[in-house]
């Protein structure tokens, strides 16, 4: 089961946050209008289950797109800790050894009514790992977990109602199952309640108990919420704006490898802006995120190659970053004049370092 993305719901409900992005400068020579949203997005950006995943200034502008985002973490019931049977459970599907796991989830759902492994058992059947498909006995074994008061099995039972899967879309119990989870600590029901608190139209729209549910989730370390969260306080939406909160959580998320995060954050080490400036570690995180596939990351590091701001001047690495940035859809006129004196050799060496890229993706 996996977390909504803030993309499908907060990229059009965040619209009405000012698109919620960096807006921060680079140094770098030129300006950019950055569309309306640039990052990509997955799926309240929302990949399987639904999953309730960015102004111009002398330099160049970062605005990734709003929160969400969300890399598909399957849900991943952690047994009871003194309960030798069911850490066999969970440590088969950790091994990747599911049928073990279904047989002895199964075995301990049937004698011990045990909640966690029904969990188990709705993750494998959604999931089909160890057992054909099937989201109706999915949603049933959640529902059964969650009546026995497991959080994430109503987390999961959410998910699925929310994307109509085993049975019709039934947003009303998801959101009671989410806010029911999240009560009992789990931060994706938090950070997923808040997507829908946002968007406005599963839930009236709540800009302040969003920003309340994405400190909780913030809190118990969920990348996604604190970018998102970020966001918030660098907008001043549903919190009083505070770009030293901002930058504080932007670098916990980029820690915790979330790519927007890394972008924003570099961004503001670049400039200084809510943290001491740090161009060395700047473009350390912009390369970084640029080999994750960031248009936003790869424009940005193709200026600061092309200046030698912050990093050896290397206009053919500059073109080649500027090349993949632009077939991902992140065009640059400004690039594009400053590069345009290159010599034909120096041209075909970027050409060819972006050819191969682009063919090893």
């Amino acid at each position: 089961m996996k977390i909504l993305r803030p993309i499908s719901i907060l990229m059009s409900c965040l619209m009405l946050t000012a698109n919620a992005a960096a807006q921060i400068s680079l140094t770098p020579p030129g300006t950019d209008t950055p569309p309306a949203a640039e990052k990509s997005a997955a799926k309240p950006k929302a990949k399987p289950p639904a999953q309730a995943k960015k102004p111009p200034a002398p330099a160049a502008t970062a605005k990734p797109a709003p929160p969400v985002a969300a890399p598909v973490a399957t849900v991943t019931p952690a047994p009871p800790p003194d309960d030798p049977n069911a850490d066999l459970v969970y440590g088969a599907y950790q091994r990747g050894q599911y049928k073990t796991a279904f047989d002895l989830a199964s075995k301990r759902a049937q004698d011990f009514s045990d909640p966690k492994a029904m969990t188990m058992l709705g993750e494998l059947y959604a999931n089909a790992m160890g057992v054909k498909r099937d989201y109706a006995k999915a949603a049933d074994w959640y529902k059964r977990a969650a009546d026995g008061g497991d959080r994430e099995g109503m987390f999961a039972l959410a998910m699925l109602r929310l994307g109509g899967r085993g049975g019709p879309v039934n947003r009303e119990e998801a959101v009671k199952l989410l806010a029911s989870s999240a009560k009992l600590g789990n931060p994706k029901a938090a950070y997923n309640l808040a997507l829908l608190y946002l968007d406005g139209q599963t839930l009236p729209q709540d800009l302040k108990r969003a920003a309340e549910l994405l400190r909780v989730a913030a809190d118990a370390g969920n990348p996604e919420a604190q970018y998102a969260l970020a966001t918030f306080y660098k907008e001043g939406t549903g919190v009083p704006k505070d770009l030293d909160k901002a930058v504080r959580l932007l670098q916990a998320a980029s820690l915790a490898d979330n790519v927007d995060a890394e972008v924003e954050y570099a961004i503001a080490l670049y400039n200084g802006t809510g943290t001491p400036k740090n161009e060395a570690a700047a473009v350390a995180l912009l390369r970084k995120a640029a080999k994750q596939n960031s248009p936003i990351a790869q424009n940005r590091l193709a200026r600061v190659l092309l200046s030698g701001q912050g990093a050896t001047m290397d206009k053919v690495e500059a073109l080649k970053w500027h090349i993949i940035a632009k077939t991902a859809g992140k065009g640059d006129p400004t690039l594009d004049e400053a590069l345009a004196t290159l010599s034909p050799e120096d041209r075909a060496k970027a050409q060819e370092g972006a050819r191969i890229w682009l063919g090893n993706k």
